[in-house]
């Protein structure tokens, strides 16, 4: 943002690796630099992606990028560490190991091709398919929006192998990019060109059997489990973007004359920034709450309501702080750029109102659950 002085640096490992890149690097470049430098696995228990996400080591690595670089790239990093590496790290055959261990060492990226050309969101309606032909798997169909398609060296392709919106008929395919038949188009879209967002097809691409992912009819439950680690990742990124964005917008008052003093001592300006803080303890209070159901036995309303709070405090901080930084907020790069990129909070992996839904469903448990010791009745 113009005049705001650079976003401290989280205290604890060494970030070398994502400081010797500029801050317009793209989701790629950020991704093989923390490859290289070891902090991949940092998001991980143990260190593999199989072994579940660590809820601290992903909010340090979504906050060191979030520091350094754009939405976007951030994004970019974000739907592999949450989603793509837990969902490849399922295969178990020599081909997914391999392209887990590139994925690991920021050799390549990964993408994860489930929202479909025709369903959008609704993935029991997606007609991408898979079939057993000549003993190999043959995949037909399209996919829009999908982070890291124009860089990946790998799509993890969510397909129907039977007609029918039954959850068991679905399966992950892990596809090579430069397989025939894969074709892929940049989205048409600057605010997310650094996360290599564009849209596949797969006009008949043949791969071998081993290459599915999990087990054959188990895609939706693979995909709604780790659907809702990629909710805490962004409750996660939302607090670390939340709070760098209110911490330039307050130094920005404090050093803005007007009159005998500054913006800051307005008290209506005052107020208005601290709705904002508030947002922003709510969120932190729920990330802690809900992070451990959702890492250790992935509960979906956890995951959703930790996803329509992101939505909901992203939007709303972001736009207090772009009224509030005036004119200047509409500099190339500045508060109103990154605003328009946040709406992704409220859109990506679940729109508002699909996980409000979600909440809506689990209401009659929600309000029957016993109060908790420490709160007053």
């Amino acid at each position: 943002m113009p005049d705001a002085p650079r976003p401290e640096r989280p205290a604890g490992p060494d970030w070398t690796a994502l400081d010797a890149l500029p801050a317009g690097a793209s989701g790629d470049q950020v991704w093989a630099a923390l490859g290289a430098g070891g902090l991949t696995a940092r998001a991980y228990r143990d260190g593999p992606a199989g072994a579940g996400v660590d809820i601290g080591g992903l909010a340090g690595l979504l906050t060191a990028v979030d520091a350094r670089f754009s939405i976007a790239a951030t994004l970019s990093v974000s739907v592999q560490l949450a989603t793509a590496l837990p969902v490849l790290a399922t295969g178990t055959a020599p081909a997914a190991g391999h392209a887990l261990e590139q994925a690991l060492s920021g050799r390549t990226t990964v993408s994860l091709a489930a929202s479909d050309v025709t369903a959008g969101t609704d993935l029991t309606a997606l007609r991408t398919e898979v079939r057993i032909e000549d003993g190999a798997l043959v995949v037909t169909g399209g996919k829009n929006w999908i982070a890291n398609a124009t860089t990946a060296g790998h799509h993890l392709v969510l397909a129907r192998h039977r007609p029918g919106r039954h959850f068991t008929h679905f399966t992950w395919v892990l596809v090579p990019a430069d397989a025939p038949g894969v074709a892929v188009i940049p989205a048409d879209s600057a605010l997310f060109a650094d996360s290599g967002t564009g849209h596949l097809t797969f006009d008949g691409v043949r791969v071998g059997q081993d290459h599915v992912l999990g087990r054959v009819g188990f895609g939706l439950p693979l995909f709604a489990r780790h659907i809702a680690t990629e909710r805490l990742a962004g409750a996660q990124w939302g607090v670390s973007l939340c709070r760098r964005t209110l911490r330039d917008t307050q130094r920005r008052l404090a050093a803005r004359a007007h009159g005998d003093g500054t913006l800051w001592d307005l008290d209506a300006v005052r107020q208005r920034l601290a709705r904002c803080l508030l947002r922003l303890r709510e969120l932190e209070a729920l990330v802690a709450q809900f992070g451990e159901p959702v890492v250790s036995r992935y509960d979906a309303t956890a995951a959703a309501t930790l996803k329509a709070a992101a939505g909901a405090t992203v939007g709303e901080v972001l736009a207090e702080c772009g009224q509030l930084w005036g004119a200047a907020g509409f500099t190339t790069g500045g508060i109103q750029e990154v605003r328009a990129q946040a709406a992704l909070f409220g859109i990506g992996g679940g729109a508002n109102e699909v996980v409000l839904g979600a909440l809506a469903d689990a209401a009659e448990s929600i309000l029957a659950e016993p109060a908790r010791p420490d709160v007053p009745r």
